[in-house]
């Protein structure tokens, strides 16, 4: 028997919050300028973070030119370190999106930021390769933050508007990674317009970004809420949020195909934009002899296009959601990640710097678009195991940039305009494996439907056991079935016939 529940809680429940919820308390509505709580202050509090965490995590590359001089930094011991700075995020955030699923995104965000804003102190006293390498890979854990940060929109928002909740926080926090190309060249000046030598003042400017950093993570821990009813720790003491099983979390998260197709995916857009993030200052520098503080300007135009990029792509995501159920979702994702890997290969073919530029601008539009598009998906996946899933996908676009990297920018073995070429081949290739993602009950971008009559109850409650059900454990994931209904598209009939229990990973 199919299970229905009411789109809205009665008006006691609803009337303790400022936006409008569903079922699970999610809010409905997705409103950009308020800081309503709990909503909408733990999207301000979510890309604030993941903003500090990515300033920190690339404030050496606008700076190399200054510190390789210093340090005597070979091009094969930049390309390491680069490596390095995206390398530690890889298990970290699988482990981050584990973390979300125990213990709530909110102690999981703050205590990573917390451990890894040492490693940003101590890159002002480094003196050898060895260290400056040791300093970049253990502040690039704090990239694991991303994965909370899209954690605690999918908690906090519902279907109809969650691509666009995870687009604009992961967008915007991706924008550290175009404003310290702006902000550390500035402290830099600043600081040695003050007396100190160049050689002391880039050390002395890592403080601010570490500083930084430590705020945000007592800002979460002090205002901060993990779901819209309260803190994991208090939600499972009282009974409201049923203790789950360490092992089937992982393993309904690890057996899920589509995670590990998402993985890939997202490592040709978000691994490519870490990957550029790293290299492009330099390579306007070196290419077109640039000062470095005009490369520092043109390279942060990459990483300020989020702004508006990741978060179009979450609601261009929504969009096709609503029109035409999740088949519009992965149509939209692998359209716009095939874009922009034509743009990737045309932007290492052209020599003139102008059109380099634009060529750069419009192919951060489409990459980072495609960003928020993957996150429009991921949140369907699976309800059980969320945060495995989105951590699978995060860690993915950081394998993507280490791959990258030690394939294309790593040495002399490619210029750097022909590695960008071949990044967009790879792009274009690696994107191909999302037409083989398919949900029984909404289809995939080649096929509709399971003739099966699927329902979304089948699908999200194959991820328990009939024992787990005895005791209600599921019951979450009947609500959230209910509110996904609009992944039909309104092309789809809203009505199915449940059928037997399957499991979403053998479907």
């Amino acid at each position: 028997m199919e299970v229905e529940f009411p789109a809205y809680t009665n008006d006691s429940e609803q009337q303790n919050f400022a936006l409008p919820v569903d079922s699970e308390h999610k809010a409905t509505e997705f409103r950009l300028f308020s800081i309503a709580k709990p909503h909408m202050r733990a999207f301000h509090l979510s890309w604030v973070s993941f903003f500090s965490c990515f300033v920190s995590s690339f404030a050496a590359p606008p700076l190399i030119p200054i510190i390789r001089d210093n340090l005597n930094l070979t091009a094969t011991d930049i390309g390491n370190a680069g490596v390095a700075s995206v390398s530690g995020a890889v298990f970290a955030r699988i482990a981050m999106g584990t973390a979300c699923d125990l213990v709530g995104p909110r102690l999981a965000s703050a205590s990573l930021i917390l451990l890894t804003a040492p490693a940003v102190y101590f890159t002002s006293i480094i003196s050898s390769p060895a260290s400056f390498l040791l300093v970049r890979f253990f502040t690039g854990f704090s990239l694991a933050t991303f994965v909370s940060t899209q954690f605690w929109m999918s908690s906090m928002f519902s279907a109809p508007v969650v691509g666009s909740a995870n687009g604009f926080a992961g967008g915007w926090g991706n924008l550290g990674g175009g404003a310290t190309q702006l902000i550390m060249p500035l402290v830099f000046s600043l600081i040695r317009d003050i007396g100190a030598t160049k050689f002391t003042a880039w050390r002395i400017a890592f403080f601010v970004p570490a500083f930084f950093q430590m705020l945000t993570a007592f800002s979460i821990l002090i205002l901060g809420q993990d779901m819209p009813d309260g803190n994991f720790h208090r939600l499972k003491k009282t009974g409201e949020k049923p203790k789950d099983e360490f092992s089937r979390v992982l393993y309904h998260g690890f057996t899920n195909y589509r995670g590990w197709i998402l993985a890939l995916t997202y490592g040709y857009c978000f691994g490519v934009e870490l990957t550029i993030d790293n290299i492009i200052a330099e390579y306007f520098y070196d290419r077109f002899n640039l000062k470095l503080h005009t490369a520092g300007i043109i390279a942060a135009s990459f990483g300020l296009a989020n702004i508006f990029t990741r978060p179009t792509g979450g609601l261009i995501s929504d969009a096709m959601g609503k029109r035409f159920g999740m088949r519009g979702r992965l149509w939209a994702l692998w359209l716009c990640q095939t874009l922009g890997g034509v743009f990737c290969i045309i932007l290492g073919l052209v020599g003139s710097l102008s059109v380099s530029i634009v060529v750069m601008i419009i192919f951060s539009v489409f990459v980072q678009a495609a960003c928020g598009m993957t996150f429009g998906v991921v949140p369907f996946v699976s309800r059980r195991s969320l945060g495995v899933i989105s951590g699978m996908t995060g860690g993915g676009g950081n394998v993507g940039a280490v791959v990258t990297q030690l394939i294309f920018f790593k040495g002399s073995t490619f210029s750097k305009e022909r590695g960008i070429t071949l990044m967009g081949v790879m792009i274009i290739i690696c994107t191909l494996p999302l037409f083989s993602i398919y949900f029984p009950q909404w289809g995939g971008m080649a096929f509709g439907p399971s003739s099966k009559k699927v329902s979304e109850e089948d699908y999200y409650l194959g991820e328990w056991n009939s024992k787990e059900k005895d005791k209600g454990s599921h019951h979450a994931s009947l609500k959230f079935a209910d509110n996904c209904r609009s992944e039909r598209g309104r092309k789809v009939s809203s009505s199915t016939i449940p059928s037997d229990e399957l499991t979403p990973q053998n479907i």
